[in-house]
């Protein structure tokens, strides 16, 4: 029988589609200190890539083969929480040293449970995200490399490094990369649906 201390999952036993989904639900009400015993029919890689992505230095993963082929993991909550950290710096994603015709996003917010969605946009110059009405949501921008024109519905504002641009929800917005592209980063409440970013034309 499971105790507070230890819980178990037999994963074998579930739909492969269900299995990361209640895995990480069973280690979110672990408390502090706690063990959870998985059992599985293969060596778990990607299970593990997704708690170092969303649990980083707050979990103990300890693992083995076991004589009959399966794998048995034993995962130790650490900490409450996620554990606040650094992702990423702009100073390294405003690309002086990479290339200037990439074009989309370069960086992503990634972990599964959050609340806001975080990207790095780049526009090789010239390139534009065409005219378009924004989503049910509030976006910020913060320009960190290059220049170009923000067109909205009444005028066109020009964008350069450091600005921060506020696009209200819905609004209408075209963008196009100056003669040095242009890379922002942008943030807004998480969108549950797809289709947030049109498409960038060269």
């Amino acid at each position: 029988m499971d105790s507070p201390a230890e819980q178990s999952i037999d994963v074998r036993q579930i739909a492969k589609p269900e299995r990361h989904r209640l895995i990480f639900e069973r280690y979110a009400q672990l408390a502090v200190g706690a063990r959870l015993l998985l059992v599985s029919d293969h060596e778990p890689k990607n299970l593990h890539s997704e708690f170092t992505r969303d649990h980083p230095g707050t979990h103990r993963w300890q693992s083995e083969q076991l004589p009959d082929g399966g794998w048995q993991v034993v995962l130790t909550k650490l900490a409450s929480t996620p554990a606040p950290r650094v992702l990423a710096n702009t100073g390294q994603l405003a690309g002086q040293d990479t290339p200037t015709d990439l074009n989309g996003a370069v960086w992503k917010l990634e972990p599964a449970a959050r609340d806001l969605d975080a990207n790095v946009i780049a526009l090789a110059p010239g390139a534009q995200i065409g005219e378009h009405t924004g989503p049910d949501l509030d976006v910020l921008l913060h320009v960190i490399s290059g220049d170009g024109i923000l067109h909205t519905e009444t005028g066109s504002v020009e964008l350069g490094p450091g600005d921060v641009a506020y696009l209200p929800a819905r609004s209408r917005r075209h963008f196009v990369a100056g003669a040095n592209g242009l890379r922002y980063f942008s943030v807004h409440q998480r969108k549950r649906t797809l289709g947030l970013m049109p498409t960038v034309r060269g």
